[in-house]
Protein backbone atom coordinates (compact mmCIF):
# COMPACT_ATOMS: atom_id res chain seq x y z
CA UNK A 1 0.00 0.00 0.00
CA UNK A 2 1.44 3.10 -1.03
CA UNK A 3 2.14 5.63 1.27
CA UNK A 4 -0.48 8.86 1.80
CA UNK A 5 0.82 12.03 0.36
CA UNK A 6 0.43 15.24 2.50
CA UNK A 7 -2.92 16.08 0.69
CA UNK A 8 -4.75 12.97 1.20
CA UNK A 9 -3.43 12.48 4.82
CA UNK A 10 -5.41 15.77 6.34
CA UNK A 11 -8.05 14.92 3.92
CA UNK A 12 -8.33 11.23 4.80
CA UNK A 13 -7.64 12.85 8.36
CA UNK A 14 -10.61 15.56 8.49
CA UNK A 15 -12.81 13.05 7.09
CA UNK A 16 -12.55 10.28 9.58
CA UNK A 17 -13.41 12.81 12.55
CA UNK A 18 -16.12 14.35 10.91
CA UNK A 19 -17.66 10.53 10.04
CA UNK A 20 -16.60 9.64 13.83
CA UNK A 21 -17.79 12.76 15.82
CA UNK A 22 -20.22 14.73 13.54
CA UNK A 23 -21.60 12.29 10.88
CA UNK A 24 -24.34 14.49 10.58
CA UNK A 25 -22.55 17.17 8.63
CA UNK A 26 -22.59 14.30 5.86
CA UNK A 27 -25.95 12.92 6.27
CA UNK A 28 -27.74 14.54 2.54
CA UNK A 29 -30.70 12.52 2.34
CA UNK A 30 -34.27 13.26 3.44
CA UNK A 31 -33.79 17.19 2.74
CA UNK A 32 -36.26 17.49 -0.37
CA UNK A 33 -38.84 20.28 1.46
CA UNK A 34 -41.66 18.54 2.94
CA UNK A 35 -45.06 19.39 5.26
CA UNK A 36 -46.73 17.21 7.86
CA UNK A 37 -50.68 16.98 6.79
CA UNK A 38 -51.23 14.40 8.93
CA UNK A 39 -49.80 12.94 12.63
CA UNK A 40 -50.56 10.73 15.20
CA UNK A 41 -49.11 9.27 17.82
CA UNK A 42 -47.18 6.55 15.89
CA UNK A 43 -47.87 7.52 12.25
CA UNK A 44 -47.72 10.83 10.03
CA UNK A 45 -48.32 11.32 6.22
CA UNK A 46 -45.56 13.70 4.36
CA UNK A 47 -46.81 15.96 1.45
CA UNK A 48 -43.38 17.24 -0.68
CA UNK A 49 -43.74 20.64 -1.79
CA UNK A 50 -43.97 20.76 -5.88
CA UNK A 51 -41.24 21.53 -8.13
CA UNK A 52 -41.17 24.88 -9.22
CA UNK A 53 -40.02 24.38 -12.43
CA UNK A 54 -42.84 21.59 -13.38
CA UNK A 55 -45.27 24.59 -12.26
CA UNK A 56 -43.58 27.13 -14.54
CA UNK A 57 -44.00 24.22 -17.63
CA UNK A 58 -47.42 23.54 -16.89
CA UNK A 59 -46.58 20.21 -16.80
CA UNK A 60 -47.95 18.56 -13.60
CA UNK A 61 -50.52 15.52 -12.92
CA UNK A 62 -53.43 15.84 -11.12
CA UNK A 63 -53.44 12.08 -9.27
CA UNK A 64 -51.46 12.09 -6.28
CA UNK A 65 -48.53 9.51 -6.47
CA UNK A 66 -48.75 8.09 -2.67
CA UNK A 67 -45.72 6.05 -1.29
CA UNK A 68 -46.54 3.06 1.02
CA UNK A 69 -43.15 1.81 2.76
CA UNK A 70 -42.42 -1.32 3.52
CA UNK A 71 -42.94 -1.82 7.49
CA UNK A 72 -39.42 -1.64 9.56
CA UNK A 73 -37.03 0.52 6.73
CA UNK A 74 -36.30 3.84 7.18
CA UNK A 75 -37.70 5.94 4.43
CA UNK A 76 -34.69 7.72 3.75
CA UNK A 77 -34.76 5.12 0.66
CA UNK A 78 -37.07 7.38 -1.07
CA UNK A 79 -34.59 10.51 -1.13
CA UNK A 80 -31.25 9.59 -0.80
CA UNK A 81 -28.87 11.64 -2.08
CA UNK A 82 -29.80 15.31 -4.23
CA UNK A 83 -29.00 13.49 -7.02
CA UNK A 84 -30.50 9.98 -6.56
CA UNK A 85 -33.92 11.12 -4.78
CA UNK A 86 -36.83 9.51 -6.36
CA UNK A 87 -39.10 11.71 -4.52
CA UNK A 88 -36.91 15.18 -6.09
CA UNK A 89 -37.32 12.42 -9.49
CA UNK A 90 -41.31 12.39 -9.16
CA UNK A 91 -41.55 15.75 -8.17
CA UNK A 92 -39.34 17.31 -11.35
CA UNK A 93 -42.07 15.15 -13.93
CA UNK A 94 -44.75 17.16 -12.27
CA UNK A 95 -46.06 14.25 -9.77
CA UNK A 96 -47.94 15.53 -6.69
CA UNK A 97 -46.16 12.99 -4.04
CA UNK A 98 -46.96 11.85 -0.67
CA UNK A 99 -45.34 9.63 1.55
CA UNK A 100 -46.32 7.31 4.70
CA UNK A 101 -44.13 7.36 7.09
CA UNK A 102 -45.12 4.30 9.42
CA UNK A 103 -42.99 5.82 12.36
CA UNK A 104 -41.21 3.61 14.97
CA UNK A 105 -43.67 0.92 16.03
CA UNK A 106 -42.77 -0.08 19.83
CA UNK A 107 -43.31 -3.47 22.07
CA UNK A 108 -46.73 -1.78 22.37
CA UNK A 109 -47.65 -2.08 18.95
CA UNK A 110 -46.77 -5.79 19.12
CA UNK A 111 -50.45 -6.44 18.94
CA UNK A 112 -50.81 -4.81 15.41
CA UNK A 113 -51.42 -7.14 12.72
CA UNK A 114 -51.19 -6.88 9.03
CA UNK A 115 -55.22 -5.91 9.21
CA UNK A 116 -54.17 -3.05 11.37
CA UNK A 117 -52.23 -1.48 8.19
CA UNK A 118 -54.24 -2.53 5.38
CA UNK A 119 -57.62 -1.82 6.94
CA UNK A 120 -57.22 0.88 9.72
CA UNK A 121 -53.83 2.69 9.11
CA UNK A 122 -53.54 3.04 5.43
CA UNK A 123 -57.07 3.90 4.86
CA UNK A 124 -56.79 6.81 7.53
CA UNK A 125 -53.57 8.17 5.69
CA UNK A 126 -55.23 7.94 2.23
CA UNK A 127 -57.97 9.83 3.83
CA UNK A 128 -56.18 12.81 4.66
CA UNK A 129 -54.09 12.49 1.49
CA UNK A 130 -57.19 13.06 -0.22
CA UNK A 131 -58.63 15.87 2.40
CA UNK A 132 -55.09 17.46 1.78
CA UNK A 133 -55.16 17.46 -1.89
CA UNK A 134 -58.54 17.68 -2.63
CA UNK A 135 -58.55 14.62 -4.87
CA UNK A 136 -60.05 11.58 -5.11
CA UNK A 137 -57.82 9.12 -7.54
CA UNK A 138 -54.69 7.89 -6.46
CA UNK A 139 -51.77 5.95 -7.17
CA UNK A 140 -50.14 3.80 -4.74
CA UNK A 141 -46.17 3.13 -4.91
CA UNK A 142 -45.32 -0.14 -2.80
CA UNK A 143 -42.02 -0.93 -2.19
CA UNK A 144 -41.45 -4.87 -1.20
CA UNK A 145 -44.45 -5.32 1.47
CA UNK A 146 -45.40 -1.77 0.61
CA UNK A 147 -46.95 -3.21 -2.55
CA UNK A 148 -48.84 -5.49 -1.06
CA UNK A 149 -50.06 -3.13 1.43
CA UNK A 150 -51.27 -1.41 -1.24
CA UNK A 151 -52.78 -4.30 -2.98
CA UNK A 152 -54.05 -5.97 0.04
CA UNK A 153 -56.00 -2.42 0.46
CA UNK A 154 -57.39 -2.45 -3.16
CA UNK A 155 -58.48 -5.56 -2.72
CA UNK A 156 -60.36 -5.51 0.64
CA UNK A 157 -61.92 -2.09 0.38
CA UNK A 158 -62.70 -2.02 -3.18
CA UNK A 159 -61.39 1.39 -3.36
CA UNK A 160 -62.48 2.03 -6.70
CA UNK A 161 -60.88 5.22 -7.02
CA UNK A 162 -57.11 3.70 -6.66
CA UNK A 163 -56.38 5.03 -10.03
CA UNK A 164 -52.85 2.93 -10.91
CA UNK A 165 -50.59 1.10 -8.34
CA UNK A 166 -46.85 0.68 -8.42
CA UNK A 167 -45.36 -2.70 -7.11
CA UNK A 168 -41.21 -3.15 -6.61
CA UNK A 169 -39.75 -6.33 -5.51
CA UNK A 170 -43.41 -7.21 -3.81
CA UNK A 171 -42.86 -11.32 -3.35
CA UNK A 172 -46.44 -13.01 -4.14
CA UNK A 173 -45.04 -16.85 -4.33
CA UNK A 174 -42.78 -16.79 -1.56
CA UNK A 175 -41.57 -21.13 -2.17
CA UNK A 176 -40.83 -19.74 -6.02
CA UNK A 177 -37.94 -17.57 -4.65
CA UNK A 178 -34.73 -19.55 -5.01
CA UNK A 179 -32.70 -21.74 -2.28
CA UNK A 180 -34.50 -19.10 -0.13
CA UNK A 181 -38.18 -20.07 -1.48
CA UNK A 182 -37.46 -23.75 -1.59
CA UNK A 183 -36.20 -23.59 2.47
CA UNK A 184 -39.47 -21.90 3.56
CA UNK A 185 -40.85 -24.98 1.65
CA UNK A 186 -39.43 -27.59 3.41
CA UNK A 187 -39.59 -25.84 7.18
CA UNK A 188 -43.81 -25.63 6.54
CA UNK A 189 -43.76 -28.93 5.92
CA UNK A 190 -42.30 -29.84 8.69
CA UNK A 191 -44.06 -27.45 10.72
CA UNK A 192 -46.94 -29.26 9.44
CA UNK A 193 -46.45 -32.72 10.56
CA UNK A 194 -45.54 -31.37 14.31
CA UNK A 195 -49.15 -29.46 13.81
CA UNK A 196 -47.21 -26.12 14.44
CA UNK A 197 -49.41 -23.34 12.96
CA UNK A 198 -47.49 -19.89 12.80
CA UNK A 199 -50.86 -17.68 12.20
CA UNK A 200 -52.03 -19.04 15.70
CA UNK A 201 -48.88 -17.59 17.73
CA UNK A 202 -49.54 -14.67 19.73
CA UNK A 203 -48.66 -11.87 18.51
CA UNK A 204 -46.39 -10.39 21.13
CA UNK A 205 -44.06 -13.65 20.84
CA UNK A 206 -43.05 -12.84 17.26
CA UNK A 207 -41.87 -8.54 17.86
CA UNK A 208 -38.87 -7.92 15.67
CA UNK A 209 -36.80 -5.02 17.21
CA UNK A 210 -34.84 -2.90 15.22
CA UNK A 211 -31.68 -3.80 15.68
CA UNK A 212 -32.38 -7.79 14.35
CA UNK A 213 -33.68 -5.83 11.56
CA UNK A 214 -30.50 -4.45 10.73
CA UNK A 215 -28.76 -7.47 11.24
CA UNK A 216 -30.59 -9.45 9.11
CA UNK A 217 -31.28 -6.95 6.71
CA UNK A 218 -27.05 -7.13 5.92
CA UNK A 219 -27.45 -10.82 6.53
CA UNK A 220 -29.36 -10.96 3.56
CA UNK A 221 -26.40 -10.20 1.36
CA UNK A 222 -23.06 -10.43 3.40
CA UNK A 223 -20.83 -9.87 0.98
CA UNK A 224 -21.92 -6.69 -0.10
CA UNK A 225 -22.15 -5.49 3.21
CA UNK A 226 -18.40 -6.77 3.98
CA UNK A 227 -17.70 -4.99 0.82
CA UNK A 228 -18.55 -1.67 1.66
CA UNK A 229 -16.55 -1.37 4.73
CA UNK A 230 -13.84 -2.56 2.49
CA UNK A 231 -14.34 0.07 -0.05
CA UNK A 232 -14.87 2.47 2.76
CA UNK A 233 -11.33 2.30 4.39
CA UNK A 234 -9.98 2.45 0.55
CA UNK A 235 -11.47 5.62 0.29
CA UNK A 236 -10.96 7.60 3.42
CA UNK A 237 -9.63 10.46 1.74
CA UNK A 238 -12.42 10.82 -0.60
CA UNK A 239 -15.31 13.30 1.01
CA UNK A 240 -17.70 12.40 -1.72
CA UNK A 241 -17.50 8.82 -1.17
CA UNK A 242 -17.46 9.39 2.50
CA UNK A 243 -20.49 11.45 2.45
CA UNK A 244 -22.55 8.55 -0.03
CA UNK A 245 -21.13 5.61 2.81
CA UNK A 246 -22.76 8.07 5.47
CA UNK A 247 -25.85 8.12 3.89
CA UNK A 248 -26.20 4.85 2.64
CA UNK A 249 -25.21 3.75 6.63
CA UNK A 250 -28.22 6.11 8.03
CA UNK A 251 -30.29 4.31 6.03
CA UNK A 252 -29.10 0.62 6.84
CA UNK A 253 -28.37 1.25 11.04
CA UNK A 254 -31.41 3.06 11.39
CA UNK A 255 -34.21 0.40 10.18
CA UNK A 256 -37.37 0.19 12.59
CA UNK A 257 -39.03 -2.77 14.49
CA UNK A 258 -41.52 -4.68 12.90
CA UNK A 259 -44.82 -5.24 15.36
CA UNK A 260 -45.40 -9.06 15.70
CA UNK A 261 -48.69 -9.67 14.34
CA UNK A 262 -47.78 -7.99 10.88
CA UNK A 263 -44.56 -10.01 10.73
CA UNK A 264 -46.44 -13.44 11.66
CA UNK A 265 -48.51 -12.53 9.35
CA UNK A 266 -46.90 -11.93 6.71
CA UNK A 267 -44.28 -14.39 7.09
CA UNK A 268 -47.10 -16.70 7.19
CA UNK A 269 -49.18 -15.81 3.83
CA UNK A 270 -46.21 -15.32 1.80
CA UNK A 271 -43.04 -17.83 3.07
CA UNK A 272 -44.31 -20.27 5.00
CA UNK A 273 -47.72 -21.35 4.07
CA UNK A 274 -47.76 -18.95 0.58
CA UNK A 275 -51.21 -18.60 0.33
CA UNK A 276 -50.41 -15.37 -1.97
CA UNK A 277 -49.33 -17.99 -4.16
CA UNK A 278 -52.87 -18.77 -4.65
CA UNK A 279 -54.33 -15.61 -4.48
CA UNK A 280 -55.17 -14.12 -1.64
CA UNK A 281 -54.01 -12.53 1.80
CA UNK A 282 -55.75 -13.94 5.30
CA UNK A 283 -55.98 -10.62 7.32
CA UNK A 284 -57.34 -11.75 10.52
CA UNK A 285 -60.76 -13.41 9.56
CA UNK A 286 -61.06 -12.10 6.08
CA UNK A 287 -59.62 -12.98 2.93
CA UNK A 288 -58.28 -10.12 0.22
CA UNK A 289 -58.64 -11.65 -3.31
CA UNK A 290 -55.97 -10.42 -5.58
CA UNK A 291 -58.59 -10.66 -8.57
CA UNK A 292 -60.16 -7.87 -7.14
CA UNK A 293 -57.46 -5.94 -7.80
CA UNK A 294 -58.61 -3.65 -10.92
CA UNK A 295 -56.13 -0.59 -10.77
CA UNK A 296 -53.47 -0.34 -13.88
CA UNK A 297 -50.65 -2.03 -12.46
CA UNK A 298 -47.19 -1.68 -12.90
CA UNK A 299 -45.28 -5.22 -11.90
CA UNK A 300 -41.82 -4.38 -11.18
CA UNK A 301 -38.89 -6.91 -10.22
CA UNK A 302 -35.32 -7.21 -9.66
CA UNK A 303 -32.67 -9.32 -11.75
CA UNK A 304 -30.46 -9.83 -9.02
CA UNK A 305 -33.59 -9.79 -6.36
CA UNK A 306 -32.56 -12.26 -3.61
CA UNK A 307 -35.03 -11.37 -1.33
CA UNK A 308 -38.14 -11.82 -3.98
CA UNK A 309 -36.81 -12.57 -7.33
CA UNK A 310 -38.74 -11.85 -10.70
CA UNK A 311 -40.18 -15.78 -10.37
CA UNK A 312 -41.68 -14.79 -6.99
CA UNK A 313 -42.88 -11.38 -8.23
CA UNK A 314 -44.12 -11.95 -11.89
CA UNK A 315 -47.05 -14.44 -10.78
CA UNK A 316 -48.89 -11.17 -9.52
CA UNK A 317 -49.87 -10.51 -13.38
CA UNK A 318 -51.58 -13.55 -13.73
CA UNK A 319 -53.67 -12.65 -10.33
CA UNK A 320 -54.77 -8.82 -10.40
CA UNK A 321 -58.35 -8.47 -12.49
CA UNK A 322 -56.45 -5.58 -13.79
CA UNK A 323 -56.89 -5.05 -17.33
CA UNK A 324 -54.16 -2.40 -17.89
CA UNK A 325 -51.01 -4.39 -16.53
CA UNK A 326 -47.42 -4.46 -17.30
CA UNK A 327 -44.60 -6.39 -16.09
CA UNK A 328 -40.97 -5.11 -16.00
CA UNK A 329 -37.61 -6.76 -15.24
CA UNK A 330 -34.91 -4.25 -14.39
CA UNK A 331 -31.31 -4.64 -13.53
CA UNK A 332 -30.65 -4.40 -9.63
CA UNK A 333 -31.50 -5.62 -6.37
CA UNK A 334 -34.06 -5.73 -3.35
CA UNK A 335 -33.00 -1.62 -2.42
CA UNK A 336 -30.96 -1.18 -6.07
CA UNK A 337 -34.45 -1.44 -8.10
CA UNK A 338 -35.45 1.24 -5.71
CA UNK A 339 -33.12 3.21 -5.13
CA UNK A 340 -29.88 1.60 -6.31
CA UNK A 341 -27.25 3.95 -8.73
CA UNK A 342 -28.87 2.83 -12.15
CA UNK A 343 -31.96 3.61 -10.84
CA UNK A 344 -32.47 7.25 -12.17
CA UNK A 345 -31.48 6.30 -15.76
CA UNK A 346 -32.99 3.18 -16.16
CA UNK A 347 -36.12 2.73 -13.83
CA UNK A 348 -37.47 5.66 -12.95
CA UNK A 349 -38.12 6.96 -16.53
CA UNK A 350 -40.01 3.79 -17.13
CA UNK A 351 -42.24 4.77 -14.20
CA UNK A 352 -42.63 8.36 -14.64
CA UNK A 353 -43.60 7.36 -18.54
CA UNK A 354 -46.25 4.65 -17.22
CA UNK A 355 -47.55 6.85 -14.61
CA UNK A 356 -48.09 9.85 -16.79
CA UNK A 357 -50.14 8.50 -19.80
CA UNK A 358 -52.66 7.01 -17.21
CA UNK A 359 -52.92 10.18 -14.73
CA UNK A 360 -54.76 13.09 -15.58
CA UNK A 361 -53.18 16.62 -16.72
CA UNK A 362 -53.47 19.07 -13.52
CA UNK A 363 -56.49 21.55 -14.36
CA UNK A 364 -55.11 23.96 -11.45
Amino acid sequence: MMPLKPAQLKATLKNVSERLLRPGNLITGGKTPSDIVYENELIKVLHYRPDRAAIARNSRYAVPLVIVPPLAINNLIYDWFPDRSFVRFMLAQGFDVYLVDWGSPTRKHAHYTLNTYVSHLLPLCLQHVRQHSGRRELTLHGWSMGGGLALCYQALSQDKLIRNIITIGTAVDGHANGQIGRQYAVINRGLKKIGFNLSKVPARWVYAPAWANVIGFKLSDPVSSVQGYVDLIRNLDDREFMARHANQSAFMDNLEAYPGGVIRDWMYSIWLENEAARGYITLDNTRAYFKDVDANLLCIAGSNDKLANQHCCKPLMNMVGSEDKQYLLCEGGHTGIVSGKRAPEQIWPQISAWLASRSKPYAG
